[in-house]
């Protein structure tokens, strides 16, 4: 446990399962104080909950039902969370919106907007502020490679990711003498039931990666608490991928 962790409170946002689960256990396991959100997923993050108590007893560990898309409770949470003094963020509650662009649907896609970049901004607007006070603050938003590099079918969530990075890169800059930085990690291919759906595609999806395999949750969550740590103190407005090598290729491919 580190002890610069030490009764620090962090909120993550979607924590109750896959990369957001694995950034809870992670956070925790350093010796931070974590809240996290979720929606849908009740007996998942019940289930976390309990783990959480009882690997880490005396440990303050909490979570939330909130759905990101209904403003209304969205700014209820906030107006709470605002008096909280959290020393860090991690926005990673994320919805996707597969289309092509010139199909793309712009109700599905501001729903997408709304979950994956809206909400971050409200969330970091309620808890910046005493960060800034406090001239101490992480913030660490969950972006995507698809805001890296263009795919078929992603454009209306790679937009979303894009504006989560052009946010965050202005935050940053905005905060960095207040003591807050502000980073935005980009996984690749990840492990996760968001990626089930590409079931039947995964080995042609693990041949484009250099390192020829989809990433762990864990290989998020490890960047996510180095970001939070004080060995990340000079880091901010940084976009860091997580992708096994994924965007630095040409995407030429040979047999």
């Amino acid at each position: 446990m580190s002890a610069a962790a030490a009764g620090r409170r962090v909120l993550v946002t979607g924590g109750a399962t896959g990369i957001g689960a694995a950034i809870v256990r992670t956070l925790a396991g350093a010796g931070y104080e974590v809240d996290f959100t979720f929606r849908a997923s009740a007996e998942a993050a019940q289930a976390l909950l309990e783990e959480m108590r009882a690997a880490h007893p005396g440990r303050a560990v909490a979570a939330h039902a909130l759905d990101l898309a209904d403003k209304g409770a969205l700014d209820g949470f906030c107006e709470t969370a605002e008096a909280a003094g959290y020393y860090g963020l991690v926005h990673n509650a994320g919805q996707p919106c597969d289309a092509l662009a010139a199909m793309l649907d712009q109700e599905r896609a501001e729903a997408a907007m709304q979950v994956n970049f809206f909400s971050l901004t409200r969330v970091a607007k309620a808890l910046v502020r005493e960060m800034t006070r406090a001239r101490a603050g992480r913030i660490v938003a969950i972006g995507s490679v698809a805001a890296l590099r263009g795919n078929a079918g992603n454009a209306a969530y790679a937009a979303t990711k894009g504006a989560l990075i052009a946010y965050c890169r202005t935050l940053a800059v905005e905060t960095a003498k207040r003591g807050v930085t502000v980073n935005v990690i980009a996984p690749g291919f990840v492990d996760t039931a968001m990626m089930t759906r590409y079931a039947a595609h995964r080995d042609g999806m693990e041949r484009q990666i250099p390192a020829g395999r989809f990433g762990r949750p864990e290989d998020v969550a490890a960047l996510a608490a180095f970001l939070m740590g004080e060995g990340a103190s000079y880091m901010t407005g940084t976009v860091l991928p997580v992708d096994g090598g994924l965007t630095a290729m040409m995407g030429v491919h040979r047999a």
